[in-house]
């Protein structure tokens, strides 16, 4: 899925620094990343080589987002929901069509993964419930 010849590294920075832009704006979102994000540059520079290594198959990404996101209290569906509505209103802003198409269908995919792994840790013993569009 990776393609070295999607976009460059400044049209992710972009990505990256837009999205969360509005992530910090949000009235619902910005308070619970500002509550565990001490450090904002430090963040935006592991997001950009997150999504360096998933589109463009850079490798320059090695962590695990799962626990730092299963640790979050009192999440909900339509939080995951508005995480993808502001990325995907980023993304409809791109020149690269192909990298924003590229990019939605990831973020689509990492809600979805993050949702379900939130769940359950939260509650083992129960299906997962769909992030439905």
């Amino acid at each position: 899925m990776a393609r070295p010849d999607l976009c460059t590294s400044e049209e992710i920075r972009q990505l990256v620094d837009q999205f969360y832009g509005r992530i910090q704006a949000d009235p619902v979102l910005g308070p619970i990343f500002d509550q565990h994000i001490d450090d904002w540059p430090l963040h935006l520079d592991i997001m950009v080589r997150f999504w360096s290594s998933i589109l463009l198959g850079s490798g320059t990404y090695s962590g695990t987002p799962m626990p730092k996101h299963v640790a979050l209290p009192d999440l909900d569906a339509s939080m995951f929901h508005r995480w993808l509505e502001l990325f995907h209103t980023t993304t409809s802003e791109l020149p690269n069509r192909d990298m924003a198409n590229q990019a939605d269908e990831l973020a689509r995919r990492i809600a979805r993964s993050l949702w379900f792994g939130y769940q359950l840790n939260r509650d083992p013993n129960r299906m997962p419930q769909e992030l439905k569009s």
